[in-house]
């Protein structure tokens, strides 16, 4: 007989049916010591997806994990060809992985990494290969620059606003808004399209009150970008006056706007196709222009549109239908319709497949001489092909094996050999897609092997059903048999059933069935055994339990519980009080026949439990105990009746059945000597629920038949308590049960709310409905949320009713939410929910802005800030850390926490000397954001450039001060003396004639020059010939003349302009003189 075995995952076998034969899997088991010696071909376990989208911001990872053994090596291609990641410095391979990192922290292009990976895992015994990863970094490419004309449009007519965003990888989400970044409000009139057009149905003069900008939000890169806006000139034959309007019934007639028969903006024509695949979403758009804005309405022509997994959008100009399958196919029609007239648009709706599993092929283990078989069916439209491979390479061009034949869809194996595992791929492929699945051949041979430990010592309690576990391993799968105390004959039948796993049952278990029992294990490479001892024991018992009990205040009672159990076994004795544990004080006492109180009081009322318990079973037993006040008063004759508490009442009947009530009558039991007070009417319902009671009315203890409220579709049973000053009765027994008719619900879930658990998701919760809330078969929640600020379609999921939550992945970090949540069952939905707000996840905050460092004085230094520009989230306080240094010396690090609204804080320095270190960061709930940092200024840059008022109130510097302006009053004086020198000179013809004596005399009060001018200056300079150069007077005439002409007036003063000019002859042997001297340099200042 041919056996098909697969490699699970759960230890133990597993018996299938198949309509030939039945089919054994055996499965290789966790144990450590028997995966050691198992040899496995390569299976892969983890893999990045076929489509794999990167932001380029970040690192890039190509996942690829793999077990076997031994421990498989991995082989990358990238477009067809083996990849040499060894070569290239930016790509690193996982250790004990086949994953491949990327880094481009060194620098790099992402966009130079793009292709089609592929990940071989391989060992001696085969080749697993992942699926073909298409690696495609993100772009966000810019909106090209275009002025747009202003759009003149007649009030009333239909307009279309075009948006043709730049192509993203992904594409972008498309929202609307004004220049202004003002939401642009949509409604049926005015409405975006799935294209992220922007349709009027007709345009309205308020339309030109703001201006439209199409908006392209790029996910990955977190980025958005604007278009150009568009500006609206609306053409009306009436001015806009609201006051006009307000009270007139028709507002498109007032404005003198004529009504316009609906026709389709989106699609347009009246037909059109679509084509969706299997699994995916449908959606169906029908835009219409007209006056009045039409209404409409979506059929299924020849069917029903499918219940619960429909749903309107874009106020319901767009239907979408969930997981489409093969049965949506059809045409489905749009109605477009208001007072004027309608109009209908037909859709064919043509559903195509991807491949999908049918059959997917699993891992075969075969032993030696065996055969199996893999299957692989896939469907799919068009019907995918299939194609096998072997260790990667197509099958065909793989070494022949006698053992193996392909036929189509399946790969058979006959009479398999040791060295024949492989791991083989099956490839279903189509137009839309394609699935891969490996799946491996081992050929092994083991012997049996039991998993159980040795010896085992099993008690059981008579008259209990009992499994021995035998779990066992090998290959070929072993028989099992089991025998008692060595006997010979196998067990099974009467009151022993084998099951396939090796397991044992005994049905009833009697003291006849102990002893000792052997399960074998057997094929043809050997066998194993182990042995079980099996106790049979008595069971726990309570034979005398405590009773319900009326002690007076301050008496002693006693609470019987006397117990049988098996005296080998260990017995617990505990007490519980309303189903707690019962603390024993000093008043108490416990024994082996039970629980002694002492001076009872109020406080002791309760129900009292005896639980006898042993390590196989336990039992308990139940007693009320009720305490009487002592009355101070006089006995009369006619109280002295004791009171307790009511008997049940009995005998509960329905009657008046209704949709939405019943009627329920009972018979009051006695009151035991107290006047019944109250009924509780209890219920119990058996779909969510079975089980447990709930209260769902009180009455007064003068009736005995009360109409009862139903909510619709539950199972209802109802009892009855009674209620005196003594307390509660024992339930009634229960009524018959009365189920109501299904209705929608009336209610939505409680409790709705938004928050995020990570950065990038938003946990939506809230509180389901109760059984008496759903009112039907199937409840199930429609959950709804959309971005508040963009204003976008609402997203939505159906999950079913008894989800309390639903996780919204790849949100933007904290921002807000409108979410709701809608009931729904078989019947219909329960009214359209209030919006809750909620939001997404918080982040860490970005680092506070404009972080500034002053130093006022050298005793403080001023800190102050800003809030961060992107708190990513609620922003809970700052945290500063700051540390004096002063050259390579550093003090203790000082942290400071501020709230969120403080911008500024004061440092008192600790000495004038020492510069500041600060690092600022942002809190949220998440953490420490990123740091603003900075340092203190220099003491000899920003004190004295700050301080310049108080140096000027020191003593030493107004005493410098005072010195330098005494030096510069001395130079002026030195320089004004010096000028005066000059007086009146004689007049020459020739600097170089010599001057007569009789020219040497005063005769007019000037003063001539003697010999004496000829010689050297005290002052003058040694050439560097020896010859001593002569100082001339700044003064002299001639330097100051023209072209060595002077002119004088008759008394032979100077009255020419003075000038630098000198002749060259008279420059060229003065020069060096005049540089060096210090007196001319005194004379310049003058």
């Amino acid at each position: 007989m041919v056996m098909q075995r697969y490699l699970l995952t759960y230890v133990g076998v597993v018996l299938t049916l198949s309509p030939h034969h039945f089919i054994r899997a055996i499965e290789v088991p966790r144990d450590s010591s028997i995966q050691d010696e198992l040899f496995q071909p390569p299976t892969i376990t983890k893999q990045s997806v076929k489509n794999y989208i990167v932001d380029p911001r970040d690192n890039i990872n190509i996942e690829c994990e793999a077990k076997g053994n031994p421990f498989p090596t991995f082989t990358w291609t990238r477009n067809g060809k083996f990849f040499n990641y060894g070569k290239d410095p930016r790509v690193t391979r996982r250790s004990k992985s086949g994953t491949l990192s990327i880094d481009f922290r060194s620098g790099g292009r992402p966009e130079d990494y793009e292709g089609e990976y592929q990940c071989f895992a391989q060992n001696r015994l085969g080749t697993a290969i992942s699926n073909k990863i298409v690696l495609q970094v993100s772009k966000s490419p810019l909106w090209p620059k275009e002025n747009l004309d202003i759009q003149e449009v007649h009030e009333g007519a239909p307009l279309i606003l075009a948006c043709n965003p730049p192509p993203g990888l992904p594409p972008p989400a498309i929202f609307w808004m004004s220049s202004s970044m003002e939401s642009i409000h949509q409604d049926k009139r005015v409405s975006q399209g799935q294209n992220g057009d922007l349709y009027f149905s007709n345009v309205m003069q308020e339309d030109a009150l703001t201006d439209y900008s199409c908006n392209a939000r790029f996910a990955f890169t977190h980025t958005i970008q604007q278009k150009n806006p568009y500006t609206l000139k609306v053409l009306t034959k009436h001015p806009h006056n609201e006051t006009s309007f307000r009270n007139h019934t028709d507002m498109y007639s007032a404005r003198g706007v004529t009504e316009r028969h609906p026709s389709f903006m989106y699609p347009t024509g009246t037909s059109s196709s679509q084509m969706v695949l299997r699994g995916e979403d449908l959606l169906l758009e029908c835009i219409a222009s007209g006056v009045p804005t039409p209404d409409i309405i979506w059929h299924k022509r020849g069917g029903e549109l499918p219940v619960g997994r429909i749903s309107y959008e874009n106020f319901r100009k767009a239907l979408r239908i969930a997981n489409v399958s093969e049965e949506d196919s059809g045409e489905y029609f749009c109605l477009a319709s208001n007072k004027v007239g309608s109009s209908r648009h037909t859709v064919s709706v043509r559903v195509k497949a991807a491949p999908y599993w049918l059959d997917e092929p699993e891992n075969l283990v075969l032993a030696p001489g065996e055969g199996g078989r893999l299957i692989c069916r896939a469907n799919g439209n068009p019907k995918p092909s299939i194609q096998w491979l072997v260790n990667g390479e197509p099958i065909e061009s793989s070494l022949p094996n006698p053992s193996r034949e392909v036929k189509g869809d399946t790969v058979m194996f006959r009479d398999a050999q040791i060295g024949s595992s492989a791991v083989y791929q099956c490839n279903a492929s189509n137009e839309h897609g394609y699935l891969l699945a490996n799946a491996f051949v081992s050929v092994l041979d083991v012997s049996p092997r039991i998993l159980a430990p040795r010896n085992q010592l099993m008690k059981v309690i008579q008259n209990n059903r009992t499994l021995l576990d035998c779990p066992f391993f090998g290959s070929p799968i072993p028989t099992t048999r089991w025998f008692k105390n060595g006997q010979g004959n196998t067990l099974h039948g009467g009151n022993y059933k084998m099951h396939e796993n090796g397991t044992l049952e005994i049905i009833m278990a009697r003291r006849e069935d102990q002893g000792t029992y052997t399960c074998v294990a057997t094929n043809i490479l050997g066998k194993a055994e182990i042995q079980v001892r099996l106790e049979v024991k008595d069971p726990t018992r309570i034979t005398t339990g405590p009773t319900d009990t009326v002690p007076k205040k301050g008496s002693t009672i006693h609470l019987s519980c006397r117990i049988k159990y098996d005296s080998t076994l260990k017995l617990t004795v505990t007490w519980l009080k309303d189903d707690s544990i019962l603390y024993i004080g000093n008043r108490m006492k416990k024994d082996e026949d039970g629980l002694t109180i002492y001076g009872v009081s109020e406080k002791d009322q309760g129900y009292y439990t005896c639980v006898a318990s042993t390590e196989l079973d336990r039992d308990t037993a139940r007693a009320h105990l009720t305490v009487l006040a002592v009355s101070a008063s006089p006995v009369n004759r006619m109280t002295t009746f004791p009171k307790a508490r009511p008997e049940r009442p009995r005998d509960l009947e329905l009657t008046d059945l209704a949709e939405r009530s019943v009627r329920l009558t009972w018979i009051p039991g006695d009151d035991n000597n107290s006047p019944i007070t109250d009924y509780i009417v209890e219920f119990e319902e058996d779909k969510l629920q079975p089980g447990v009671w709930h209260n769902h009315s009180r009455y007064p203890g003068s009736v005995n038949s009360a109409v009862l409220r139903l909510a619709p579709y539950v199972n209802y049973q109802f009892r009855v308590i009674a209620v005196n000053e003594v307390g509660s009765s024992y339930p009634s027994l229960p009524s018959e049960r009365y189920q109501t008719n299904g209705a929608r619900p009336e209610i939505n879930p409680t409790g709705v709310q938004g928050a995020g658990t990570s950065k990038n998701n938003m946990v939506i919760s809230w509180t389901p409905l109760n059984a008496t809330q759903a009112y039907g078969p199937r409840l199930k929640y429609i959950v709804k949320w959309r971005r508040r600020d963009t204003r976008e379609s609402w997203s939505n999921v159906t999950v079913s009713g008894d989800v309390n939550k639903y996780t919204v992945t790849q949100t933007p970090t904290y921002v807000p939410y409108e979410i709701k949540v809608q009931a729904e069952n078989e019947f219909g939905r329960a009214p359209e929910p209030d919006v809750v707000i909620g939001y997404s996840g918080e982040d860490l905050p970005s680092s506070p802005r404009y972080f500034k460092i002053r130093q006022p004085n050298l005793e403080t230094i001023t800190l102050e800030w800003e809030h961060p520009e992107h708190p990513n989230g609620i922003l809970i306080g700052y945290t500063l850390r700051y540390q004096a240094f002063n050259g390579s010396k550093t003090g203790r690090t000082i942290l400071e926490s501020f709230s969120p609204n403080q911008t500024k804080f004061l440092i008192q320095r600790t000495d004038p000397v020492s510069r500041y270190r600060c690092d600022l960061r942002g809190r949220t709930q998440i953490g420490e954001g990123e740091p603003a940092k900075g340092e203190s200024p220099s003491h000899l840059n920003e004190a004295y450039a700050k301080n310049q008022g108080d140096i000027a109130t020191q003593g030493w510097f107004i005493g410098l001060m005072c010195a330098i302006a005494l030096l510069v009053l001395i130079l002026l004086i030195v320089c004004f003396i010096k000028r005066s020198r000059g007086g009146k000179y004689p007049v020459r013809e020739n600097k170089d004639v010599p001057l007569d004596p009789d020219d040497q005399k005063v005769d007019n009060g000037s003063f001539d020059y003697s010999d004496e001018d000829n010689k050297p200056l005290q002052g003058s300079q040694t050439s560097l010939d020896g010859t001593i150069k002569q100082q001339e007077s700044d003064d002299s005439l001639v330097d100051y003349g023209e072209g060595g002409e002077g002119q004088f007036n008759e008394d032979g003063s100077f009255i020419g302009q003075y000038t630098v000019k000198k002749d060259k002859e008279e420059t060229e042997g003065n020069e060096s003189s005049e540089a060096t001297s210090p007196v001319n340099a005194i004379y310049s200042l003058a």
